[in-house]
């Protein structure tokens, strides 16, 4: 049955109406509540921390975090300072396979593992999140995430984990299955690998699996349909893949990530070869699709130089407004909510201020790096991390690096005090 959620004008009006009764209660409750299309809404009152003259501010380092902190703790509580939540005996676990791209936890893993601990309380009894990591793994907090146990594995019977191995990992999800029987699977449902091998272990167990799920309860699944704009409401099954934001991740605990064994099967029978990834011109890659973006703002000046480096470390090339307006860059490059909204596992930008537009079109990109000459500019405080520099005289020493790297012979005139100098940095 297709349902749509429809607007309640009475509790609109109270969220608005800050001398009513109820205002108070009923803000404190949709802080991070979840919209009809699956996206987190924010209540920007109460995001952010106060400064010593007593106003507030928004916190740019924990964009996602509620209430106000102290003008000396503005970020995100670091995890060793979390308290340690511990499931002694657990009667039963809830399951989630990580994508793990490029080794280590994505925003979709971590909201799925924030999911899987609201899963594992709502049984009521003792359960654990048991996270399964396949592999070439990098990450070292799974702890951190959420996970209560890890099964952790890079190979199979000497054959690796890596590349596209569907048959090597169910096996490895079937041996789960016998020696913890998982009340409930969960996978991203990703292109990362998280939809392929969920939908494989659906059919093996026998299971209607609930794809685009961002609504989860033990009883009732809400999943997208109809390009994002329908619900469509069903019994909760075993195998869920999870759409992005189905829920907040794991921020205020610090969970054990005790390592688990499985016994393995025999020798799996492969009939699936992995030729590798197909070269792809990063040119012709679409931003909204890009994982790696390099964009260019107005403190380019160089523009032979920023296509060279683009090609060097394999980004797809992007703009801000004013380098398309000016004729740098096609308006198909442009980055931003007037141009294309983007999900870059790294958005590095050079020379953009960053105004309100770009920055809400950047807003879902995991790691933003910025390189500016104006230390307190919006791009600045947004990014991850932060060059303060010229973007030509970091461009040439990225250039000499990358030379460097392939070639092994460093470039002319370089001291072995510089050298180190820049491999240091």
């Amino acid at each position: 049955m297709s349902l749509r959620i429809r607007r309640n004008p009475r509790l609109e009006r109270i969220r608005r109406n800050r001398l009513h009764p109820k205002h108070e209660a009923l803000a404190a409750a949709t802080v991070s509540a979840i919209g009809p299309t699956g996206l987190r809404r924010i209540n920007p009152h109460q995001t952010g921390f106060v400064m010593v003259q007593g106003r507030k501010r928004l916190n740019r380092l924990n964009p996602g975090g509620v209430g106000f902190a102290t003008a000396g703790q503005p970020g995100r509580v670091q995890a060793k300072e979390k308290p340690l939540h511990r499931v002694a005996d657990p009667l039963g676990y809830v399951a989630a396979v990580l994508d793990l791209p490029g080794g280590r936890l994505s925003s979709h893993d971590r909201d799925m593992l924030g999911l899987a601990q609201q899963l594992a309380q709502a049984r009521g009894e003792p359960h654990a999140v048991l996270a399964i990591a396949l592999g070439d793994v990098r990450e070292t907090d799974f702890g951190g995430a959420g996970a209560d146990r890890v099964i952790q594995l890079s190979q199979l019977h000497n054959e690796a984990l890596t590349g596209y191995c569907p048959e090597l990992k169910l096996a490895i999800l079937n041996a789960t299955e016998q020696h913890y029987q998982p009340a409930f699977w969960l996978f991203p449902d990703s292109i990362d690998g998280g939809a392929d091998l969920g939908s494989r272990w659906a059919v093996q167990l026998g299971d209607r699996a609930a794809v685009q799920a961002w609504h989860v309860s033990t009883e009732n699944t809400v999943c997208r349909g109809g390009s994002q704009l329908t619900d469509w409401h069903r019994p909760t099954p075993r195998v869920l893949l999870l759409a992005p934001e189905c829920a907040a991740p794991v921020e205020e605990l610090r969970h054990e990530a005790l390592p688990l064994e499985v016994t393995l099967p025999a020798p799996v029978s492969v009939t699936i070869e992995d030729l590798g990834p197909v070269s792809v011109d990063p040119s012709q890659i679409a931003l909204s699709e890009a994982e790696f973006i390099l964009a260019a703002g107005n403190g380019v000046r160089n523009w032979d130089q920023f296509h060279q480096v683009a090609t060097v470390l394999g980004a797809t090339e992007g703009a801000s407004r004013v380098a398309v307006d000016d004729g740098y860059m096609p308006r198909h490059r442009q980055v931003g909510a007037s141009g294309t909204w983007v999900s870059a596992r790294v958005y590095l930008a050079a020379g953009i201020s960053g105004a309100i537009q770009h920055l809400q079109g950047i807003g879902q990109c995991e790691t933003v790096i910025a390189i500016n000459l104006d230390a307190g500019c919006d791009m600045v405080r947004r990014a991850d991390l932060t060059v303060i520099a010229d973007s030509e005289a970091v461009f040439a020493e990225l250039l000499n690096l990358m030379t460097e790297r392939q070639t092994g012979i460093a470039p002319q005139g370089d001291t072995a005090h510089e050298r180190e100098a820049r491999h240091v940095a």
